[in-house]
């Protein structure tokens, strides 16, 4: 299977996710964009995160799963923080808001992040075309003490 990213943003959210969008293919990886898909100043962020969230926590679930970064998504909205925790609210999504190139990395190499989520009333272009570019490149590294993190991730999230 082909990687492929699920796109969304609410309104405050919009101008950067076309943004993204364009990298995305300018950069020749497959995306599916959510919505919003036009300016829509009374949309909500909870539809997009949904949408995104099911999927990817879906993948991550499902039988097909071998962490081998065929499936995550990108969510923005204005500060980050409400589409984030929607998006975590799926099991098997591990979302987080890119401070810094370095912090998605981390995340990646360590957690194995599948949803990065931009801050669009915070986050410049620069940085957040740099996060992206971290976050389709860096890799989960696989080591044994981070996949026994992600295990007890997956425990809690039966038991919740």
């Amino acid at each position: 299977m082909k990687d492929v990213i699920y796109l969304g943003a609410d309104h405050r959210g919009f101008e950067l996710k076309e943004k993204v969008a364009r990298w995305l293919f300018q950069m020749g990886y497959e995306f599916e964009d959510v919505g919003a898909d036009k300016l829509d100043p009374t949309d909500d962020y909870t539809k997009y995160a949904e949408k995104v969230g099911s999927v990817v926590g879906s993948y991550y679930l499902g039988a097909a799963y071998d962490r081998k970064d065929k499936v995550r998504g990108i969510l923005i909205c204005g500060s980050g923080v409400g589409i984030e925790v929607v998006a975590n609210k799926f099991d098997g999504v591990r979302a987080a808001i890119g401070k810094s190139v370095g912090q998605i990395k981390a995340g990646r190499n360590d957690d194995d992040m599948n949803v990065l989520v931009l801050a669009a009333d915070y986050t410049t272009e620069k940085e957040a075309k740099a996060m992206l570019i971290a976050f389709l490149e860096t890799k989960f590294s696989g080591k044994e003490r981070y996949e026994e993190r992600l295990e007890e991730i997956t425990r809690l999230e039966e038991n919740n």
